[in-house]
């Protein structure tokens, strides 16, 4: 049965930056850590690949505001639905929450990707973030 994550984060940033952070292709890889290329449409419709792991296309923007992407893991069967991410970002008086909901991850992937949030993205991000602050 397949679940749905969800996760608050918050970062010492504006919500406007963490929202250009995912969309730019440069800064979505370099904050990830490098560890894959990512090609981003970032408009209604366009796809988003961070090779060789994900792909997804946006369902609807909202500049500063919202993300929501349909998401697939290359290793999911075929038989899987894509999933679909939300990502929320609102203003907090030290900086940005991103409140995540990932819905429909197929159950045998879904304490990896819950795990591998915080390791490719959530961790690396405040890093990546940190040292451009400095």
């Amino acid at each position: 049965m397949p679940r749905t994550i969800e996760q608050v984060v918050t970062f010492r940033t504006t919500p406007e930056r963490l929202y250009r952070l995912y969309l730019s292709p440069r800064q979505h890889a370099a904050a990830c850590g490098g560890w894959g290329k990512a090609k981003i449409q970032a408009r209604k419709g366009g796809r988003m690949q961070m090779a060789p792991h994900i792909t997804g296309t946006f369902l609807s923007l909202v500049p500063g505001k919202l993300i929501v992407q349909t998401w697939r893991g290359s290793d999911w069967k075929r038989s899987d639905l894509d999933s679909v991410l939300i990502l929320a970002f609102s203003r907090r008086q030290r900086g940005a929450r991103l409140a995540m909901v990932h819905a429909n991850v197929p159950d045998a992937h879904a304490r990896s990707i819950t795990k591998g949030w915080h390791t490719y993205y959530w961790q690396p991000w405040k890093k990546y973030l940190r040292r451009r602050r400095a």
